[in-house]
């Protein structure tokens, strides 16, 4: 992939965290390039009881996304 820019999103929910990173093409389209999914941890009812825990599921997904794209995720922001 080139240095174009990438389009990350992440959904760190209670039963999984998601994410999906994508690129436009020549023709304007959004190509989704990478998914990662990993089981919730750390997580209860929308709150989170343990930041380690959850960490470590965001890095799970983060990092198999990483793996399926070939590109490497410095920043990501969630709302």
């Amino acid at each position: 992939m080139n240095q174009e820019t990438k389009i990350i999103g992440l959904d760190i929910g209670t039963t999984k965290v998601c994410t999906i990173i994508g690129q436009y093409n020549e023709n304007g389209i959004l190509e989704i390039t990478g998914v990662g999914t990993t089981p919730s941890r750390g997580l209860r009812r929308g709150v989170v009881i343990n930041i380690e825990s959850t960490v470590k599921s965001v890095l799970k997904a983060v990092e198999a996304a990483e793996m399926m794209s070939g590109v490497e995720i410095h920043d990501v922001y969630t709302g």
